[in-house]
């Protein structure tokens, strides 16, 4: 129903505005008498096989939300219908901010694909914290993507990311530390050493001063070389993370069979979707082979069918995660992934 009806009325509108169309309306869909069953049995898939316990947590299936679709923690319990084990909400700052100027997402529907420089638009660590304090979906696990605010200086990142930390540690699961989202000025400075290093040892001081200490993550560029992916394994030992997300959206624009004109009309910002896939799951298997397998990641990056789930899991990723991969093939995707995991 999704690809046959719904998604060619989405893809008709604005891609923010369909964005907020399906928002609104799941939530409607939501409150209705009897909803959340049918949501549950149209989308639920649920098997002992699917269990999976990643860095201390205990995730009902594999089978992740990605940050960047529920910025705010509005939708964690709809999503939870949707037969998600886990939703990373965010990405989140200490305060509120616009992000950047309209437009800024776009489709590239010939790659399956997404251009986004959003730029970190988000309510704040506050109102995300109180909306989590309200939910209700029991087993869910909720991951808090936190960033720093814009005008923020890079050498006071540290601040804004211990200020997230302060602020839901009561209400999330786990951390993932942004520092490679490409739509914020300066931000991917942050992943070179010394100042990764500064930053990290900052925030997990903070968070392990706190009665209950949260997995830490850092969430990767898909851009980064070999030798750069070794110095983020040496900075995660040093830093005491629990694991990694690999990975963001990016820069690169090679290999699109959009035509060249369309996508510099779109401007700049990270790409995601199916032209990810490969890239993603290399840098996967280069980190997991590096790291004897020892250090967990969420492979997130091209998922648009159970066969990339499978490819990334099999590549060294303890979990995975959607994002463009849900905006095109719709939530039903979620079910197949987990149905295939069952049988394998």
């Amino acid at each position: 129903m999704y690809k046959a009806l719904l998604k060619p009325l989405f893809f008709r509108l604005d891609a923010e505005e369909a964005h907020h169309l399906v928002f609104n309306n799941l939530k409607r869909v939501y409150r209705l008498p009897g909803a959340q069953a049918v949501l549950r049995g149209l989308y639920e898939h649920q098997h002992p096989s699917l269990e999976r316990e990643v860095f201390g947590l205990s995730f009902r299936n594999p089978v992740g939300l990605a940050a960047g679709f529920d910025k705010n923690a509005e939708l964690t319990d709809e999503l939870a219908a949707l037969g998600f084990g886990f939703v990373e909400i965010g990405t989140v700052t200490p305060r509120p901010q616009p992000g950047n100027p309209l437009p800024r997402l776009f489709r590239l529907p010939k790659d399956e694909a997404l251009i986004n420089r959003m730029g970190f638009n988000n309510s704040g660590a506050e109102a995300a914290a109180a909306r989590l304090r309200r939910r209700r979906a029991p087993g869910l696990i909720i991951g808090g993507n936190i960033g720093k605010n814009k005008d923020t200086p890079n050498e006071l990142a540290a601040q804004d990311y211990v200020a997230c930390v302060e602020a839901l540690h009561e209400v999330v699961d786990y951390f993932v530390v942004n520092v490679s989202s490409p739509n914020t000025p300066n931000l991917r400075q942050l992943q070179e050493r010394e100042p990764l290093i500064a930053l990290l040892q900052q925030v997990q001081e903070r968070n392990q001063a706190l009665p209950q200490p949260r997995p830490l993550l850092l969430k990767i560029a898909p851009d980064l070389t070999d030798s750069q992916l070794d110095d983020i394994l040496l900075i995660a030992r040093e830093t005491e993370l629990s694991g990694l997300v690999a990975t963001n959206t990016t820069i690169s624009r090679t290999g699109l069979t959009t035509p060249e004109a369309q996508v510099t009309a779109a401007g700049a910002g990270g790409l995601s979707g199916r032209p990810l896939r490969r890239r993603a799951t290399e840098v996967i298997q280069y980190l997991s082979s590096r790291s004897r397998g020892q250090l967990p990641i969420i492979g997130v990056g091209g998922i648009h069918s159970a066969q990339d789930a499978q490819e990334k899991l099999a590549a060294g990723a303890a979990l995975v995660q959607l994002y463009s991969g849900f905006i095109y093939e719709g939530p039903g995707l979620v079910k197949q992934i987990n149905q295939a995991l069952t049988r394998a």
